[in-house]
């Protein structure tokens, strides 16, 4: 096995990396040398298949490569070793930077005496399927023993049950290998059970999926020119290994029921079959198909798809079907693509379907039985509730393993056995308004989706709609975007829509603008002071906004503070003061000072009345909003310049801190058990809102303060919206631009409400000038500038 420690002290000058053997020296029997920038990046090294080469692990690592990349900013470089034979060679883009003939032994020697002499790899991976190493299995295994570097191995195929001398050869690598990667438990228990692996060695990384958009099916059946047709599909590289012909022998059995029923058979064929046997399987297939006489419910996509058009051909799909009749195939890429297009799919039970099928998320059927496929088909097709189940546990079941997810894992995986020699820095999404626009009618937000769809049903209310005005405003003020103001005036009407004179607004709107029950049974004093917070917040920017939009909102604003005496929620006079601390910025009087000092003052008594040396808190618990207590009194000290305001703010707000970050993690208070005093802040069921209110105190206090602790702690927390959190999941969508509304315990709930999504948008907006762009990009331990190379 490797010695990472070998020869480290044999007196190898500076900048020369030591070597066991001859093996590892040039013709010229010198040390390789490699000069090492410090300001460079470090690198990965992938080992795999790439494109131009068609075979699914080169499209997985371009897809992962790129969900790294997307995901990560100043934290490392990849690079690739591209895997080839004498039979398939190919000109690659830039971003290949190695090739590796596997055609040929010295290549493997070349190729580890480049990676051993580069100081600036600091760990390797290798894609790994029997097949691309199958004809030097001995210099492959040699190889991977040369590598002085860290070494972990994706392992696309476990097999089951190996003969002595195949498990002696697999058990090489694993013996290599510093971590591994299998894409299901089942291939882990495989390699615990039949190989001897320990179980702290293996990591769990699904095969990663695409987030789409779940277009309007009929929209892209016409698009496609397949309008008014049942569709059902399948896609990868052509083989026989495939099994077309299962579900061709089970077509009359389901057009007999559904003569519309069309199939699909996208994909061409396998570049390695066509060199050696050209297009002989498709042509079965085509004569199986006149043979069947189904002529016109088949239809072959006889080409390799870019990925926008393959995820369309999935979204119209109405059943996906996947007929390989190989049981050792660990595991599929297509059907998971399929499921997280919304497809529900009909597989043979390869390793891979029997686990993510499982939960009514699928149907499974025997290897080659037309029958069964035939009868789960028709099943499907004439019971639609059934088909919607499976849709949304196939859906819920496969989003966890969206690309952005797989980056997180492949990431924290490779920072780990290179042993920290990186740090990870999550990149910003670019700001997509496209889900909060589609949440928004004329009228205002919709409170609620189903997934990314908006549901009509669930109506309006001030909170969103406030919320979204400030989230506009600020994106306004940051882009002066024409297009913005449109949706400012939307919500500010909404607002007025909701005052009532000399009292508290009205908060509960369902979609026909009628006042709901809902308004009666809950305190409307926290919605009335999101409110005045959002109106404060748009009357500071009078000076970029247009005259007729701010001078309605002063007009509702200096109506609605005269409420603010009758409000004593700790949570409605903080946003109130955050409301008269904005005002304040464009309006100043004595007014404004007066119901802001009046508003601190009570929670000066809350704070003195209920908090001891272990509890520097305003109540006797901690439950949602929390940070906005410690900020108004932030805020009422820049207006009042009262220290004691300050003090406080900083106490409370450091105790709030210590309650709900560590090292490495923010873990706000959840909804599923408030942190009562004396207790520690545990339970499961965090919500971005909470998450994007701590961030945009953090800047508050970073701006007073001027404390470093408060940027890193709020990179900290945005980063739990990009996957740094207990399940290692994004909780914001790229695809949409939607959020979802929560992270519990062993998922998340991928419905993608206002609330949620507006509250990403402010945590984003406040968060864009200090990290996770190139453009501010910095190392944050040597407090230098990087040099990103990408």
């Amino acid at each position: 096995m490797k010695n990472d420690n070998i020869l480290r002290n044999n007196g190898t000058p500076p900048g020369f990396l030591p070597f066991m053997n001859n093996n590892f020296f040039n013709e010229q029997k010198k040390p390789l040398k490699v000069p090492v920038d410090e300001n460079m990046l470090p690198e990965i090294l992938f080992i795999t298949t790439f494109p131009p080469r068609e075979c699914g692990i080169a499209t997985y690592s371009q897809d992962l490569i790129n969900a790294l990349n997307k995901q990560f900013v100043y934290s490392f470089n990849i690079e690739i070793c591209a895997v080839e034979n004498n039979s398939e060679r190919h000109t690659y883009g830039k971003d290949v930077k190695y090739k590796l003939n596997t055609s040929e032994p010295k290549s493997y020697i070349k190729m580890a005496e480049k990676i051993n002499a580069d100081d600036n790899i600091k760990v390797v991976l290798i894609q790994h399927e029997f097949g691309l190493f199958a004809e030097t299995v001995d210099e492959f295994n040699d190889f991977v023993s040369r590598i002085k570097k860290p070494l972990g191995i994706v392992f696309h195929t476990v097999l089951p049950r190996p003969d002595e001398v195949f498990k002696q050869k697999v058990q090489h690598l694993l013996d290599y290998a510093d971590g591994i990667i299998v894409m299901t438990h089942g291939a882990g228990e495989i390699l615990e059970r039949d190989y001897r692996v320990d179980s702290s060695k293996i990591n769990v990384i699904a095969h990663g999926t695409h987030l789409v958009p779940h277009l309007d099916k009929n929209v892209l059946k016409e698009k496609y020119g397949l309008q008014g047709r049942r569709v059902l599909s399948t896609f990868g590289l052509l083989s026989s290994g495939k099994s077309i012909e299962t579900t061709l022998e089970a077509l009359p059995g389901i057009v007999k029921t559904t003569p519309e029923v069309i199939f699909l058979i996208i994909g061409k064929t396998h570049p390695t079959v066509a060199l050696q046997e050209g297009e002989k399987y498709r042509e079965e297939l085509q004569r199986k198909i006149v043979e069947l006489n189904i002529q016109d419910n088949v239809k072959f996509v006889n080409k390799y798809l870019p990925l926008d058009e393959l995820l369309e051909y999935l979204q119209l799909t109405d059943i996906y079907l996947f007929t390989s009749k190989d049981p050792n195939q660990a595991v599929s890429g297509t059907f998971s693509y399929a499921l997280s297009c919304g497809c529900p799919v009909v597989s043979t039970p390869i390793p891979h379907a029997k686990e993510v099928l499982s939960g009514e998320s699928g149907i499974l059927f025997d290897f080659g039985d037309s029958k069964q496929l035939k009868e789960a088909v028709n099943k499907l097709l004439f019971d639609e509730e059934l088909r919607l189940n499976i849709i949304s546990n196939g859906l819920h079941k496969i989003t966890c393993t969206a690309w952005e997810n797989s980056a997180v894992a492949h990431a924290k995986f490779l920072q780990k056995i290179a042993r920290n020699k990186f740090e990870l820095h999550y990149r910003n999404p670019d700001i997509n308004l496209d889900h909060i626009k589609k949440m928004t009618t004329d009228f205002g937000m919709l409170q609620f989706a189903k997934i990314n769809v908006p549901d009509i049903n669930s109506g309006y209310t001030i909170d969103d709609n406030a919320r979204a005005m400030i989230a506009l405003c600020q994106h306004y003020k940051m882009t002066r975007e024409e297009d913005d103001l449109l949706y400012i005036k939307i919500y500010l009407d909404f607002i007025a829509y909701c005052e009532r004179p000399k009292d508290l607004f009205l908060n509960y709107v369902d979609y026909n603008n009628n006042f709901t029950t809902q308004n009666a049974e809950v305190n409307l004093a926290d919605s009335t002071g999101r409110a005045i917070w959002a109106l404060g917040y748009l009357i500071s920017l009078a000076h970029i906004l247009p005259y007729e939009i701010v001078s309605k909102a002063e007009k509702v604003f200096d109506r609605a503070v005269q409420c603010a005496t009758k409000v004593h929620s700790p949570r409605a006079m903080s946003f109130i003061i955050k409301g008269l601390y904005y005002y304040n910025r464009s309006v100043e009087n004595d007014n404004t000072s007066e119901i802001t000092k009046m508003l601190a003052d009570r929670l000066v008594q809350m704070y003195k009345h209920e908090s001891s040396p272990d509890w520097l808190w305003f109540e006797s618990y901690l439950t949602y909003a929390n940070s906005i207590l410690p900020e108004a009194l932030l805020c009422a000290y820049t207006i009042t310049d009262d220290t004691t305001y300050k003090a406080i703010a900083k106490e409370s707000f450091d105790f709030l801190m210590a309650k709900t970050f560590s090292d490495s993690e923010i873990k706000v208070i959840t909804n599923q058990g408030w942190c009562q005093k004396g207790e520690e802040n545990s339970g499961f069921g965090e919500q971005p809102i909470d998450v994007a209110y701590t961030i945009i105190t953090l800047r508050k206090f970073h701006d007073v303060f001027k404390e470093k602790s408060y940027l890193d702690k709020m990179e900290t927390a945005f980063n739990w919206f990009l996957g740094n959190n207990h399940l290692q999941q994004i909780i914001y969508n790229p695809c949409t631009g939607g959020c979802f509304d929560g992270l519990e315990e062993k998922n998340v709930n991928l419905n993608q409400g206002a609330e949620s999504t507006v509250s990403y948008l402010m945590a984003r907006l406040m968060s864009y000038r200090y990290f996770g762009n190139e453009t501010n990009s910095y190392h944050r331990r040597k407090n230098k500038p990087v040099k990103v190379l990408h």
